[in-house]
């Protein structure tokens, strides 16, 4: 399907702003580029700990915005460095542009799946407060990336 008066996808452009998105968090946050690059968990107690001090009856459009941004970054680079996921641009007819960025993984038993993270992050806000681990497991699950727990194990 043609996309009239919207720019293409640029999937190299989209990944460095995501990319450069979540180290410039990592370092305002008090952990350094490169222990964050060495082991994206590093990450959860600091921005678990910001976002829980967030004055959400506070934010405009635009702090949500930023933050679900944020959020949606960190799932992404999180489940690339941990899981060798990556980013591809799907064709989507109920968005504006005509497409989205999706993130791609085979799951523990080799079928690829993919999400959008600003699919996980929105789920997240459904189930206040936000907890920075639960929306990675959640991520993780849905692509079949860790095992569930099942009752008797």
């Amino acid at each position: 399907m043609a996309r009239t008066n919207t720019p293409g996808p640029n999937l190299e452009q989209w990944i460095e702003e995501g990319r450069r998105t979540i180290i410039e968090i990592a370092d305002m946050l008090g952990v350094p580029p490169e222990t964050y690059a060495s082991d994206p968990l590093t990450l959860i107690p600091a921005l678990q700990n910001y976002v829980s001090r967030l004055p959400f009856e506070q934010f405009e459009q635009s702090d949500w915005i930023t933050l679900h941004s944020d959020l949606m970054s960190y799932v992404a680079d999180f489940l690339i460095r941990r899981h060798g996921a990556h980013w591809r641009v799907v064709d989507d007819s109920t968005t504006p542009r005509g497409y989205r960025y999706v993130i791609e993984a085979a799951g523990r038993d080799a079928q690829t799946r993919r999400i959008d993270p600003a699919d996980v992050v929105r789920s997240e806000f459904d189930n206040l407060p936000v907890e920075i681990t639960r929306m990675l497991a959640s991520a993780e699950l849905t692509l079949h990336l860790a095992s569930r727990i099942t009752e008797g194990e």
